[in-house]
């Protein structure tokens, strides 16, 4: 994509970072998106095993105690989304887009729709898996079953939370939550689909690029270290 007059989009890679540690990333970034100090930004990483509720939060679509949730180690973050409870672990890659939406056509509905189709089409180019939408529900669906969860919020005009696509994750702890309150639906992963585990770090090149062709952007990577720095200057 280089050579584009297409927007620059900041992508850093994380690993994994606790759901706290990103959330404190995501609102530092926005502001200094907010203010013009950085370009659009992704943060690509993994999360250790989170239980995450939206504003239509039902406790009810928790179905495992708060004492067996905390024997697994699993942690419970409210968050500011939208959307019910879903889960983030190991093998999920998760994106946080903090994206300026007036340079995105504004609505937030279309922007949705354009995660959607990130995830619709690096199924099919890179796995000939045939994916779509469900007209009732958020999401990038295989039949009945959810491979990727989409819920975000906008503050001020800048996109937070984003996406998490299943790749080689658990879906174990899925039984533990009915998965974004709907009692109908599965979840599946990449890994299950295909019958074999995927590298991340090759999948997260995928997204970034499938992401940048769907928003017509132009990628420039940096490094955690680095991101880290650019936000303790900004508050200097």
């Amino acid at each position: 994509m280089s050579g584009t007059n297409n927007p620059g989009l900041l992508v850093s890679f994380l690993g994994e970072i606790s759901h706290e540690a990103a959330w404190q990333m995501q609102l530092r970034i926005a502001a200094m998106r907010r203010g013009g100090r950085v370009p659009d930004t992704l943060l690509l990483l993994e999360h250790p095993p989170t239980l995450t509720t939206g504003k239509r939060q039902n406790p009810e679509n928790i179905l495992a105690s708060a004492e067996e949730l905390d024997k697994r180690g699993i942690t419970v973050r409210r968050t500011e989304r939208g959307g019910d409870v879903t889960y983030h672990g190991p093998g999920q890659l998760v994106g946080y887009p903090i994206l300026d939406l007036k340079c995105h056509g504004r609505s937030v509905t279309k922007y949705m729709d354009r995660l959607e189709t990130v995830f619709i089409r690096l199924l099919a180019d890179h796995y000939g898996i045939e994916a779509g939408r469900d007209d009732a529900h958020r999401g990038v669906w295989t039949g009945r079953d959810k491979i990727t969860a989409i819920g975000c919020a906008v503050k001020q005009g800048i996109t937070l939370h984003g996406f998490a696509f299943n790749v080689n994750t658990d879906l174990t702890p899925y039984r533990w939550i009915r998965p974004c309150g709907i009692p109908d639906r599965g979840v599946t992963s990449l890994a299950f689909l295909t019958g074999r585990t995927h590298d991340m770090d090759t999948v997260g090149i995928q997204v970034m690029e499938s992401f940048c062709r769907v928003f017509k952007m132009t990628p420039a990577r940096i490094g955690r270290q680095a991101l880290e720095r650019l936000q303790e200057k900004a508050v200097r």
